[in-house]
């Protein structure tokens, strides 16, 4: 029963320390390492090593396009939280190093008077001590000769102390710390040391012989007969590149530190091994904002009060021409946007009473009415005469209701498919229905719509008898397969209720008919 419970506080643990880690995440400042313009292929190596020195806490991978400004940069900072950024930059004459605290500023504009990439201090150290281990943890920020009470070497003192998450000296753990970033201040130059240390910690009071003992990497005694000789002898045995231990690196340690014999209240050397990168920076100017705002500093340009005055004044002026045209645009836009409004209603109007006026005269008007009754008395005309020629009832299809035809006045009338009546017959054959002695169709027919007359005289066409050709029944025919052999030329197919199918012309399936 022990194990469910414990099983369920593990998981409980885990997801507070994911939590609190994420929160501590998000409160600690984050930064972009970038360049703007054209750089060479040494700046965006010091860009890169620059990324190094800024891990964990910035964007390792960071990729930048030509057409990229520094509004898109901005725009994605905020959600992502980064409240730095680090711009490298590079003229005909220098290297520029812009630093920009977001969202409001300041800018810090350095010139990059000399630097060193890490591969050129890794290749000028006999051994050099680097591994990704110490890229886990931000380095620690050491400013010397920042104590001067001038404006910009405070402004500098701070913008660097909050590029970097804050330490709490009484609760650190020693072995978070890694690495080292020294920022020394010349008052004489005026110029800016930028180090980048690796941080070793070794125990102090034994041999050198025993310290070889100690380390990671065990000495070679192929060729030692006893370990006392190792003890005794100083074979094979190399000089360290650090410095002689003393009183300005030796200290008690206050608590256990990574590494062998490093323990709690003993006494340990630190040493600092450089990793690169290396430069000497020289602070330009220092301004308001993201590079845009008033320059509170410029170490070349220095300006009376008068003329900064008059900067400031002209620039309110500026800003406030602006603030009017944008006032005016605005108005403008409100204005049209009224007219087009009032464009609408008075054409709205227009077509309301344009419809009522449509109403009326269609209400006045008697002629449509009489024309549609007009409409429906010939189609019945031309049933009645169909009737008294061939004597017997039209099809449906012959003559369709008036209200299947109707037309809407508002839409286009729908196409119809064309009927194919059956091929004129020849004069001598005889008709199925003959007229009455001394009656003539031509003498009888009243002068009528051309339309109605000709259709009229096609449906009697068509229950014309055609000749018939006798051929041989097929086997099993039915007494009404005698209709279906001797079906008329000239027409389709019949069905059983009188109906007939059609073919369009140009249409014809092929093989036999």
């Amino acid at each position: 029963m022990g194990r469910p419970s414990k099983s369920k506080n593990q998981k409980k643990e885990r997801a507070a320390a994911a939590q609190h880690a994420q929160q501590e995440f998000g409160t600690v400042p984050h930064s972009f390492v970038f360049h703007r313009g054209r750089v060479g292929k040494n700046v965006r190596q010091l860009i890169t090593d620059m990324r190094k020195v800024m891990e964990p806490y910035t964007a390792r991978a960071l990729k930048v396009r030509k057409n990229n400004s520094l509004k898109d940069f901005v725009a994605v900072a905020g959600p992502l939280g980064v409240t730095h950024f680090l711009v490298f930059s590079k003229s005909s004459s220098s290297i520029n190093f812009k630093l920009f605290r977001l969202p409001g500023g300041p800018t810090l504009t350095f010139k990059v008077m000399q630097y060193s990439l890490i591969k050129d201090v890794v290749s000028s150290l006999k051994r050099h001590r680097m591994h990704e281990q110490q890229f886990t943890h931000h380095p620690l920020l050491v400013l010397s000769n920042f104590g001067l009470q001038q404006i910009q070497v405070k402004l500098m003192a701070s913008m660097f102390q909050n590029m970097f998450p804050s330490i709490n000296v009484h609760r650190v753990n020693l072995n978070s710390i890694k690495r080292c970033l020294l920022i020394s201040y010349n008052t004489e130059t005026q110029l800016l040391d930028f180090r980048h240390y690796s941080v070793k910690v070794v125990p102090v009071g034994v041999s050198k012989s025993l310290k070889k003992l100690l380390q990671e990497k065990f000495p070679n005694m192929s060729r030692l007969e006893d370990i006392s000789e190792l003890l005794v002898k100083d074979i094979n045995l190399s000089e360290s590149e650090a410095e002689q231990d003393g009183t300005h690196n030796v200290l008690e340690l206050p608590q256990a530190y990574a590494g062998r014999g490093n323990m709690k209240a003993q006494q340990s050397a630190v040493r600092l091994t450089e990793i690169g990168p290396r430069m000497t920076l020289q602070l330009i100017k220092v301004e308001e904002g993201l590079a845009q705002g008033n320059v509170l500093y410029h170490s070349f340009i220095h300006k009376m009060e008068a003329e900064v005055k008059e900067i400031l004044a002209r620039k309110e002026a500026k800003l406030q021409l602006k603030a009017e045209r944008q006032q005016k645009q605005e108005a403008n836009v409100e204005r049209k946007r009224q007219q087009r409004e009032a464009h609408r209603q008075r054409s709205l109007a227009g077509i309301r009473r344009k419809r009522q006026q449509d109403g009326d005269s269609d209400a006045e008007d008697p002629g449509a009415p009489e024309q549609q009754d007009a409409a429906e008395q010939s189609e019945e005309s031309d049933a009645e005469y169909y009737r008294q020629e061939v004597g017997e009832e039209p099809d449906k299809d012959l003559f369709p209701d008036r209200t299947k035809r109707k037309r809407s006045s508002s839409r286009a009338a729908p196409l119809r498919k064309r009927r194919r009546h059956s091929r004129p017959e020849h004069p001598d054959t005889p008709s199925a229905h003959p007229t009455a002695p001394g009656k003539q169709r031509q003498g009888n027919l009243a002068p009528r719509d051309s339309r109605h007359r000709s259709r009229a005289r096609q449906g009697a066409a068509s229950r014309k008898p055609h000749r018939r050709t006798e051929r041989p029944a097929r086997e099993g025919a039915g007494p009404g397969s005698g209709r279906a052999a001797s079906r008329p030329k000239g027409r389709g197919n019949l069905l059983t209720k009188g109906k007939m199918i059609f073919r369009r012309p140009g249409r014809a399936k092929k093989g036999k008919r």
